[in-house]
């Protein structure tokens, strides 16, 4: 079976392509965001995967349940989905949509992982760094990590770049195994 990161991919690109030639990436983003956040609610999730529901009764439950915020081709997306046993994949459909996004707007997902709360400051200054560094818009997200002691570790895309207390104490401990 294919992996459904391979079979969103489509998907996620023919939305991208309509959105675009729309002008409307950002609107097509909340939708399927908003999408996505009703399919992975357990109770949704379970009536997808129902067997006993056609394809229209499960299209009708999404655009029900997001009643006056879909449009006329998001609700296309939806009957196609349903129609193919698809719509467990608008998960990924959405992540493959903001990566393509992101890429056009020329943005950069960051995952800044803090041992603390960073204050409002600290995180401009260090995005400032990262957006000089990269010579592009970063959008960071933020979590805390307590294991990591003191620093940062941050992520973008293939890239760590690791500030934290943490890794200089495994740096530390590898070397004085040699």
């Amino acid at each position: 079976m294919a992996e459904p990161s391979t079979i969103a991919r489509p998907y996620a690109e023919a939305a991208f392509r309509l959105a675009d030639s729309a002008g409307k990436l950002g609107a097509w983003s909340d939708i399927l965001a908003n999408l996505s956040k009703v399919t992975v609610d357990p109770g949704v999730a379970m009536a997808l995967k129902d067997p006993n529901l056609s394809a229209a009764k499960t299209a009708g439950l999404l655009t029900g349940i997001l009643s006056g915020q879909l449009d006329r081709e998001a609700e296309n997306l939806v009957r196609v989905l349903a129609d193919n046993r698809r719509l467990e994949l608008l998960p990924e459909i959405a992540s493959q949509f903001e990566r393509l996004k992101n890429e056009r707007e020329g943005v950069l997902d960051a995952e800044i992982v803090s041992a603390l709360p960073l204050a409002s400051g600290q995180l401009e200054a260090l995005v400032s760094r990262l957006e000089a560094r990269t010579g592009k818009r970063v959008k960071p997200h933020v979590r805390v990590d307590h294991d990591l002691i003191a620093g940062v570790r941050v992520l973008i895309g293939d890239k760590v770049i690791d500030g934290s207390v943490r890794a200089q104490l495994h740096a530390l401990e590898a070397a004085l195994k040699q």
